[in-house]
């Protein structure tokens, strides 16, 4: 296989292309989770749970539900369930530390995963931005 052909396989071809009001949704929806992770950064709260939360990113991922079938076929749907994946794995890792707390030995192990787990929402949230800016769709999980 030569080198065209494997750039060209790479390539994903999408059956349309996004409306202009869907791809500003799809950056207010980053925009507010990043602004409840960053409230969670700035306060003494975890970016994590100010990220499940918060008000901003509960409306998010409702409009990520909503918009995600009008997203269909394009490179816009993987940015919605990647959000959607985003708070759901975000919301079982911390329902995890809350067991762990139970016991004064998963209580350290508890931070590390509500650190962690914050670090991961934070790199999630910066790419995706920069996948949307490039008009680039995300992998799927």
């Amino acid at each position: 296989m030569s080198d065209t052909e494997e750039k060209a396989g790479a390539l994903q071809v999408f059956e349309k292309e996004p409306s202009s009001g869907l791809v500003s949704l799809a950056y207010i929806i980053y925009a507010l989770h990043g602004f409840s992770a960053l409230t969670g950064v700035m306060t003494p709260a975890f970016v994590v749970t100010a990220f499940l939360t918060g008000w901003p990113s509960i409306i998010a991922v409702i409009l990520s539900y909503a918009k995600k079938d009008d997203a269909r076929g394009t490179y816009l749907e993987s940015h919605f369930e990647w959000m959607i994946t985003t708070f759901w794995y975000a919301a079982v890792a911390i329902i995890i530390s809350f067991l762990l707390m139970i016991t004064v030995l998963g209580l350290p192990l508890a931070f590390v995963v509500i650190v962690f787990t914050g670090l991961w929402v934070l790199y999630r949230i910066t790419r995706g931005i920069f996948a949307l800016m490039d008009e680039q769709p995300l992998p799927a999980d």
